[in-house]
């Protein structure tokens, strides 16, 4: 039998705030070592021949709700982190894309964010996309007015599909670390014949080779697609 094979990987990192805690640490400082835990997966990613893509979930349209004072920082932590990661991006021939509601965001941040989506758009290696201020329904119910808006009358799910923001919707395995068991809005139209893998790991100290670990489990499932095999 064939092994499974993971061509988009979707992980939503969740820990960092609890990783802080139990480090005596501040909250930040957990945000801060959750960055550093993007790059070390991503290069993973670019190494596996198989990965394609690579969505992380970043900064959701519910995030907004955590103390105005964290938030900030998350925004300044990400400037910080795509200047310093643009040379990751570059190195190892990754192509960098953005998701979600960014209007909201400060100019400077978008613009940001469009340069380096720019300068590395040529990049065939991997594809990293980042949600931010995203929320699964809100893709879906801005997919469906664009739709309407073009003069749809008639929607199939493959309307759907090639006009979600995500450009390559169907995902093969989500992971979520922390312990946690549930989705929280993340890609819901892309995840309905996805394998779901839930780690008790905080994601500061999730690895690659817990990653590996997991793609083994993955390769050894038996996915049907609503078949019988």
């Amino acid at each position: 039998m064939s092994k499974n094979t993971i061509k988009h990987l979707a992980i939503i990192m969740d820990g960092n705030g609890r990783w802080a805690t139990k480090q005596g640490l501040k909250r930040t400082q957990g945000h801060e070592a959750g960055a550093e835990m993007i790059r070390d997966i991503t290069t993973y990613c670019a190494a596996n021949p198989n990965i394609q893509t690579a969505t992380f979930y970043a900064f959701s349209t519910e995030n907004w709700k955590r103390p105005k004072l964290e938030v900030e920082f998350l925004m300044k932590l990400l400037d910080r982190y795509l200047q310093k990661e643009l040379e990751t991006y570059l190195s190892n021939n990754i192509r960098f894309l953005v998701i979600g509601e960014i209007d909201i965001f400060s100019a400077s941040l978008r613009e940001r964010i469009k340069l380096t989506e720019e300068l590395t758009k040529n990049n065939t290696n991997l594809t990293q996309i980042l949600a931010l201020n995203y929320g699964g329904r809100a893709e879906i119910v801005g997919a469906v007015n664009k739709l309407i808006r073009e003069g749809k009358q008639m929607i199939s799910e493959a309307d759907i599909s090639t006009t979600l923001q995500t450009p390559y919707s169907d995902i093969d395995l989500l992971i979520r670390t922390s312990g946690e068991e549930r989705i929280s809005n993340f890609l819901l139209w892309q995840l309905s014949y996805s394998e779901l893998y839930f780690t008790p790991t905080l994601w500061p100290d999730f690895t690659s080779k817990e990653l590996a670990e997991i793609i083994t489990n993955f390769e050894q499932r038996t996915r049907r697609f609503g078949g019988v095999k």
